[in-house]
């Protein structure tokens, strides 16, 4: 019983793959973070292309 005990309080504080667990987490919060920023960004560069668009025919036709 004692070593039973003893492995699951053991287990309990094995703390080798929280590093790993925390820097996966970080990862996904910056590529969440770089798909919102990139969702906006597309949207500002295709109004300005649709707005340089616009301007240009006005001067061809």
């Amino acid at each position: 019983m004692r070593r039973m005990l003893a492995l699951l309080n053991e287990f309990h504080s094995d703390e080798s793959g929280q590093g790993l667990v925390e820097y996966l987490l970080i990862v996904v919060l910056v590529a969440l973070a770089a798909t919102a920023g990139m969702n906006s960004a597309a949207s500002y560069i295709n109004s300005a292309f649709v707005r340089i668009g616009a301007k240009l025919g006005t001067y061809v036709s």
